[in-house]
């Protein structure tokens, strides 16, 4: 495995914990959701981080791998930043 593929892999990982978090909470401040939505959200939202970075370390090409890392960098930035 290439370096830049466990580099990109890991930033999207730091910033993808932090997305399925933003994620939790939001669903968490809805009036009347209950803890298991939140928790059923921040399984589907840990379950699609995991497949995208499987995917990236292992089959998709250099372009898409950093465009990906580029934009959960700039979402979470934004998200930090608003919040």
């Amino acid at each position: 495995m290439e370096a830049w593929r466990i580099i990109a892999t890991s930033l999207l990982a730091a910033g993808g914990i932090v997305l399925v978090l933003v994620t939790m909470a939001q669903v968490r401040d809805r009036k009347g959701s209950t803890s298991g939505q939140v928790a059923l959200s921040g399984a589907i939202a840990l379950t699609v981080l995991v497949l995208i970075g499987v995917l990236c370390a292992t089959v998709f090409p250099a372009w898409l791998v950093w465009g990906i890392v580029v934009a959960v960098g700039v979402i979470v930035s934004v998200l930090v930043l608003v919040s």
